[in-house]
């Protein structure tokens, strides 16, 4: 059983921010195969449940997102070698993907509490460019939403990343797909 998780925000206020865009990719997933997600309470997440995937968006806000993947992964007894987190990354441009296996949260609070929750195990990631803006502190940074101009191309970039959820769940080897979209 393989679980992706897209981070962010629940929430309208939060729906189209530079830090819901892990909600935004597993979303257009979902959306691409005519899939609908559930609140489910005992994983405090919306979920969609499939016979050898997951996709979970929690629902905990992003700070204490790994209360809901760690009982989202015991429930269903998933080993995390089969975690994909989708999150975005302050240090990449704008749109760019980079996909690791390994290392820290890199200062991001999604992560933190996923690797606090699950004993810092190594974890599969898609790490989604946001870029930063000099002038705009971090946290309205982060809360804010795409500028027009910025739309299309993260457009392209959640399909991409679309592709690289499909590839995990058809079992492509995480090196090969790290290859092919990095």
């Amino acid at each position: 059983m393989k679980l992706i998780v897209g981070l962010g925000n629940p929430g309208r206020k939060y729906r189209d921010t530079k830090h819901n865009v892990g909600f935004i990719c597993v979303d257009a997933y979902a959306s691409k195969h005519g899939l609908n997600f559930t609140f489910d309470k005992k994983f405090q997440a919306d979920i969609y449940k499939a016979q050898s995937f997951i996709l979970l968006k929690p629902q905990t806000y992003m700070n204490l997102s790994g209360i809901s993947v760690r009982s989202c992964l015991e429930y269903f007894n998933i080993n995390h070698k089969d975690i994909l987190v989708i999150h975005d990354d302050l240090d990449l441009p704008l749109s760019k993907l980079r996909l690791r296996y390994q290392g820290s949260d890199g200062g991001h609070k999604g992560l933190r509490s996923i690797f606090s929750s699950l004993e810092n195990a190594d974890i599969k990631r898609v790490k989604f460019g946001i870029g930063k803006h000099p002038d705009i502190e971090v946290k309205n940074y982060v809360l804010s939403k795409f500028r027009k101009a910025e739309i299309p191309e993260v457009k392209k970039s959640v399909e991409r990343t679309v592709e690289v959820i499909e590839d995990f769940i058809n079992n492509v080897s995480f090196t090969n797909i790290m290859n092919t979209y990095n």
